[in-house]
C-alpha cells in the first residue's frame, strides 16, 4: 500500500506561493549587536556625548519627585518664600531636562544616521561583488529591501532612542533607591508587580520577534513583486493581466498586513498590561495610605504624592523599555537579513595574479578558450570542451541556436563567471592573471538590451570615465554618425536621460551604446545581438555606426541574423554547447552543415513573411 503524501499546511502553501526566502536562522541579539558595532564605532564620540547627556537627564528625573514633594510641604506649611524658591528650582529643572534630552537624542540620531550610511554603503558594495548566478535566482526587489527597509529598521534603534535602555535601567535603580529611602513598605507594594511584568515581557518576547521576522520577509516579497510588475507593466497591459496581477498583489499585501497585525497585537498587549499594572500599583499605594490613616499612622500628603510620582516614573521606563523592545525586535530582524546577505558565499572573487596561471599564448592572440567546460547549474552543461582562438584585429562571428553557448563565451572572457574546466586567455594572458579592472578594460561591450542610466547623454556615453570628456564624447558620437542627431536636442549632450532611456527610441539607444564603445576605445569589441531589437531598415542605417565601432579592433559578433555577419573573417557555429563548424560564410554554405541549415531556415522564413507583409 502506497503511503499518501502529507497534505501541505497552509503556511507551507503560502511559503511556496510567495516564493519566500529560506527560513531565517535564530540569531541572538548580542551576536547581531557585535556585528553592528564596527559600523557604529567610528561615530562613538556622538554616542558618548549622547550617553553623557542622558545620564544627566536620568539624574534630574530621579530627584524631581523629591523636589515636588518639598514644594507640596512648603504649600501645606504656607511658607511663601520657600514655595517660590522650590517652584523656581522645579521649573529650572524641567528646562534643563528638555535641553539635555534634545542634546542626547540629537547626538544619538546623528550617530545612527552616519552608522547606517556606512552599513548601506557596505551592502551596496557587497551587492556589486556577488556573482551573477546569485542575481539569476534572486528577485531584485528583495535585494533592494536589504539596502532600504531592513537598514531603516535597524536605524530605528537610534531614531527611537532604543539605546537609552541602559539609561532607563540606571534610572530604575535610582528610583528604587529613592523609594526605599522614603518608605520601604510602600516600596514593597510597588515591587510586587515586577514578576508580573517579567512574565508579560517573556510571553511577548519570542512571539514579537517571529512577527517582525515575518514582516521583513513579507516586505521583501512585496518589493520584489512591485519591482517586477512596474518593470513589466507594458507586457501586463498588452496581455490584459491587470486583474490577475491585482489578485496576486492582494494575496501578498494581505500576508504583509497580517504579519503587521500580529506585531501590533503583541505590542498592544505589552503596553496595556504594563499600564494596568502601574495603575494597580498606584491604587494599592493609595489603599495602603488609607489604612495607615485609619490606624493612626497617617502618611503625609507630600509623601503620598512623591511616592505616586516615583511609581509613575518607575513604570515609565518599564513601559518605554517594552516599546523599545518591540523596536529592538524589528531592528534585529532587519539585521538578521542584512547579515544573512553579507554572509552569502557566492562572491565574485577579486581576480589577482596567480602564480599557477596558465601558459601565455602567442603575441597575435586576442581571445582563446582551450578545452573549456561550463555550467550555470550543477550537471547542466552549457559549454562542452570548447576550444576557440580569435586573433588580434580579426572579426569573428558566433552563431547558433538559442542556448547554444554563444553569450557564455563572452561572459567567461570578461570573467563574469568561472570556467569549470579549461583555460581562458585574453590578449595572450590567462584571465586569472588579471585584476578585475585590468581585465575588463580590454573590452567594449554593446549588448542586445541597451541599458541607459538616469543622467545625461554625456554621462551615458562616457560611463566608463569617472571624469567625462565632452570633446571625446562628441568625437565618439561623430564617428558613429549620431552627433548631429543628439545635438538637435535643446540641451545637446546635457539632454536628460530618463530611467532605462525611456525618452529615447530603440535606434537612439543603440547609437548611444555604439558611441559608448567608441569612447572606451578598448582593443576587443563584443557585439552581443547589438541590432536584434531594431528593424531591418534601422539596422541598415546603423551599418555605418557598426563599421566605425569595429574599425581597428578585434570584434566578436554574436548574431541570430545571419545577414549581419557575412563580412566576418570567420564564423564559429555552436550547437548544444560545442563548436561544430568554423569557416567563412561561403565555405560554410558549401559545406551544407549546421550553418547552411540555419541559413536556409532563416531565409525561408523571410520569403514566407514578405508576401504577407505586402498583402497587409
Amino acid at each position: 500500500m502506497t503511503a499518501q503524501p502529507k497534505k501541505q499546511s497552509r503556511a507551507e502553501e503560502k511559503l511556496r506561493a510567495f516564493h519566500e526566502e529560506d527560513a531565517m536562522t535564530r540569531t541572538y541579539d548580542a551576536t547581531l549587536a557585535k556585528r553592528l558595532w564596527p559600523f557604529v564605532r567610528p561615530h562613538a564620540w556622538f554616542l558618548a556625548g549622547s550617553l553623557g547627556a542622558l545620564l544627566l537627564l536620568a539624574a534630574t528625573r530621579v530627584v524631581s519627585p523629591r523636589i515636588m514633594g518639598s514644594v507640596i510641604d512648603s504649600a501645606v506649611a504656607k511658607d511663601g518664600d520657600a514655595l517660590l524658591r522650590k517652584g523656581i528650582t522645579l521649573a529650572l529643572l524641567v528646562v534643563v531636562q528638555q535641553l539635555v534630552s534634545f542634546v542626547g537624542m540629537y547626538a544619538m540620531q546623528i550617530a545612527g544616521a552616519r552608522a547606517m550610511t556606512d552599513l548601506r554603503t557596505t551592502v551596496f558594495a557587497f551587492l556589486q561583488k556577488l556573482e551573477l548566478r546569485y542575481y539569476d535566482r534572486t528577485p531584485v526587489g528583495r535585494l533592494v529591501t536589504r539596502a532600504t527597509n531592513d537598514i531603516d529598521a535597524v536605524n530605528e534603534l537610534f531614531d527611537s532612542g532604543v539605546l537609552i535602555a541602559v539609561i532607563d535601567a540606571l534610572t530604575l535603580v535610582g528610583i528604587v533607591v529613592m523609594m526605599l529611602m522614603l518608605d520601604w513598605q510602600l516600596s514593597l507594594i510597588a515591587f510586587a508587580a515586577i514578576p508580573v511584568v517579567g512574565l508579560i515581557v517573556n510571553f511577548v518576547r519570542r512571539r514579537s520577534r517571529q512577527a517582525f521576522r515575518e514582516i521583513r520577509t513579507k516586505t521583501a516579497r512585496l518589493n520584489a513583486f512591485l519591482n517586477e510588475q512596474v518593470s513589466g507593466i507594458a507586457v501586463v497591459q498588452a496581455y490584459a493581466r491587470e486583474a490577475a496581477m491585482a489578485t496576486e498583489f492582494d494575496d501578498i499585501n494581505d500576508a504583509y498586513r497580517d504579519a503587521n497585525k500580529r506585531s501590533i497585537f503583541y505590542e498592544a498587549i505589552l503596553d496595556a498590561a504594563i499600564e494596568m499594572v502601574a495603575t494597580v500599583c498606584i491604587a494599592s499605594i493609595l489603599w495602603w495610605a488609607g489604612l495607615q490613616k485609619v490606624g493612626n499612622h497617617a502618611l503625609s500628603f507630600a509623601l503620598v504624592v512623591t511616592f505616586t510620582q516615583y511609581i509613575k516614573q518607575f513604570f515609565e521606563p518599564v513601559s518605554l523599555l517594552a516599546q523599545r523592545y518591540t523596536i529592538l525586535q524589528s531592528a534585529m530582524s532587519g539585521a538578521e537579513r542584512i547579515f544573512k546577505l553579507l554572509d552569502e558565499k557566492e562572491i565574485d572573487p577579486e581576480p589577482i595574479a596567480e602564480k599557477d596561471a596558465g601558459p601565455a599564448g602567442p603575441a597575435d592572440e586576442a581571445l582563446a578558450l582551450v578545452g573549456v567546460d561550463f555550467e550555470y547549474k550543477p550537471n547542466v552543461p552549457v559549454l562542452r570542451d570548447v576550444s576557440l582562438t580569435v586573433r588580434r584585429g580579426e572579426r569573428v562571428a558566433l552563431v547558433g541556436a538559442t542556448g547554444a553557448g554563444k553569450t557564455t563565451v563572452t561572459a567567461l572572457a570578461l570573467r563574469l563567471y568561472e570556467a569549470k574546466n579549461g583555460l581562458v586567455r585574453v590578449l595572450g594572458k590567462d584571465v586569472r592573471s588579471y585584476d578585475r579592472h585590468g581585465l575588463r578594460e580590454n573590452f567594449s561591450v554593446v549588448p542586445q538590451d541597451v541599458f541607459l542610466f538616469t543622467g545625461t547623454v554625456l554621462s551615458n556615453v562616457a560611463m566608463s570615465d569617472p571624469n567625462p570628456d565632452r570633446k571625446k564624447a562628441e568625437k565618439a558620437l561623430q564617428r558613429v554618425g549620431a552627433l548631429e542627431l543628439f545635438m538637435r536636442r535643446p540641451e545637446g549632450l546635457d539632454a536628460p536621460v530618463d530611467e532605462r532611456g525611456a525618452n529615447f527610441s530603440a535606434g537612439e539607444r543603440q547609437l548611444l551604446a555604439f558611441a559608448r564603445a567608441v569612447y572606451r576605445d578598448s582593443p576587443i569589441l563584443i557585439l552581443d545581438e547589438a541590432t536584434a531589437s531594431i528593424d531591418s531598415d534601422t539596422e541598415a542605417k546603423l551599418q555605418l555606426a557598426l563599421e566605425a565601432v569595429m574599425e581597428g579592433r578585434t570584434a566578436i559578433v554574436i548574431a541570430h541574423r545571419l545577414s549581419t555577419i557575412r563580412a566576418a573573417d570567420r564564423i564559429v557555429v555552436f550547437h548544444k554547447g560545442r563548436v561544430v563548424e568554423v569557416g567563412t560564410h561561403e565555405a560554410l554554405l558549401e559545406k551544407g552543415g549546421v550553418y547552411a541549415r540555419l541559413h536556409r531556415l532563416q531565409f525561408a522564413q523571410k520569403r514566407a513573411t514578405l508576401p504577407a507583409l505586402v498583402a497587409g
